[in-house]
């Protein structure tokens, strides 16, 4: 399982060093794309077959269901390590997520997120206000925690 936040930076060429349990969890090669709420998702190659497949179930006559796939696939590539444990970003990907320099790295369950250091600090203070309610919401879908 991916846990845990870090803080890296990104050099000029675009690559970011990966903390070495995430590196661990995911292989040689595994794939990157663009995130929900303007960070990057990582998936090791089980994760990602799992999300293509669930991805694949849904309706092609469904607009929503379309837009979704080509937005999560369009942005996918596959990486993998350099000798010193570095991922190169590709640059569409790094626009996406406005990463330039600081990145937050975090452990999410099954995948792992880059973000923006300054995008992370904005998305966790708005989110750090309604995580009561957001914990009640979860409590009344019959998720305890």
């Amino acid at each position: 399982m991916f846990m845990g936040e870090y803080q890296h930076s990104i050099d000029d060429k675009g690559r970011i060093i990966i903390p070495v349990k995430f590196r661990d969890l995911l292989g040689t090669s595994f794939v990157v794309t663009r995130g929900l709420d303007q960070c990057l998702f990582a998936y090791p190659k089980e994760e990602w077959a799992v999300m293509e497949q669930k991805l694949k179930s849904l309706s092609l006559m469904k607009s929503d269901a379309r837009a979704f796939t080509r937005f999560f696939f369009s942005g996918a590539t596959e990486c993998e390590w350099d000798k010193q444990g570095r991922v190169n970003l590709p640059g569409n990907l790094r626009e996406y997520a406005k990463l330039e320099k600081d990145c937050i790295v975090l452990g999410v369950s099954n995948r792992m997120e880059i973000w923006s250091k300054n995008m992370w600090n904005e998305y966790f203070q708005q989110s750090e206000q309604t995580f009561n309610d957001i914990a009640e919401k979860l409590v009344d879908l019959n998720f305890d925690l």
